[in-house]
């Protein structure tokens, strides 16, 4: 059943409000001042950043029964860094078409971007709170899986975790990777229980994995925080990682996450593997060895 339109411009108001408030002056180019005491960006801001009207725009939080075209919704959803999915509730809660859908994400500017691609061959990405990547150089697209193969709505840790065959292969801590990657998301997801993409997503893992069902019956939470990892690559073998995650602003939403090598092996792995990725020169890895207490196969 559709939402009545006065529902849907609460529940509109209410998502700007949450989006504005978490993004930094520093993230858009604004200076933070000394007298700042709204969490995340002033209203005027917002509206500078879209070039909308300072009252129209404070209507639309107010959730006034106001016009808004498409194109302002565009502008609105770069000024307030809105990722793919974000971007899609937004134009949903407006009751408009997308004139660009498919738009990447403005968190991740030209110069992150390039960031992702000097850092190589260290893998890195760039994640929402959701877990969704968002970009990642190409040492990391094909780390566990081949990302750019996939759709963009499967490029979630959590779905490749539970549902990817070659993903859950290179994990060699499955059994244990899996309750803290639920862990983390329901803690997360705390701060974003009334938005659909999250609803959607556990939805989603519900009706596809019976594991995760098990495990989020368990309402297990897990701070964030960083580990070392152990991947076997489907190229190149055995890796060794620091998993580390930085943080862009100020509060929990995309960070850049980092697999630093923690051997020499490893760094010559990751080299190689960036040599398959943009040469095609794919040397066979070594046999993947058996899980601890895993019975042979026979």
């Amino acid at each position: 059943m559709t939402a009545a339109p006065e529902t849907r411009r609460h529940e509109l108001a209410a998502f700007l409000r949450s989006r504005r408030e978490r993004i930094s002056p520093e993230q858009v180019g604004l200076p933070r001042g000394r007298r700042r005491r709204t969490p995340g960006l002033r209203r005027e801001e917002v509206a500078h950043l879209s070039a909308v009207g300072v009252t129209w725009y404070t209507w639309l939080e107010q959730a006034r029964d106001i016009q808004v075209s498409p194109q302002v919704l565009d502008a609105l959803a770069g000024a307030l860094l809105l990722d793919p999915t974000e971007r899609t509730h937004l134009f949903a809660l407006a009751g408009q078409a997308d004139p660009h859908p498919g738009a990447p994400s403005p968190a991740v500017t030209p110069a992150l971007r390039t960031l992702l691609e000097q850092l190589e061959p260290v893998p890195a990405a760039v994640q929402n709170s959701r877990f969704d990547f968002l970009a990642h150089n190409r040492t990391f697209g094909h780390l566990f899986c081949d990302l750019d193969a996939l759709p963009r709505e499967d490029r979630n840790s959590l779905w490749l975790a539970f549902t990817n065959e070659d993903f859950r292969a290179a994990a060699t801590d499955l059994p244990d990777l899996l309750p803290i990657l639920a862990g983390k998301f329901r803690a997360s997801m705390a701060e974003h229980l009334a938005e659909p993409a999250w609803k959607e997503l556990v939805q989603r893992l519900e009706a596809a994995s019976p594991e995760f069902r098990e495990i989020w019956a368990r309402h297990d939470v897990v701070a964030p925080g960083g580990r070392t990892k152990v991947i076997h690559n489907a190229h190149v073998g055995l890796l060794r990682f620091e998993h580390t995650n930085l943080w862009l602003g100020p509060n929990s939403g995309p960070h850049l996450v980092a697999y630093v090598p923690v051997d020499a092996e490893t760094r010559a792995g990751t080299a190689r593997l960036l040599d398959v990725v943009t040469r095609g020169t794919e040397r066979p890895a070594a046999a993947r060895p058996a899980p601890v207490g895993a019975a042979p196969r026979g």
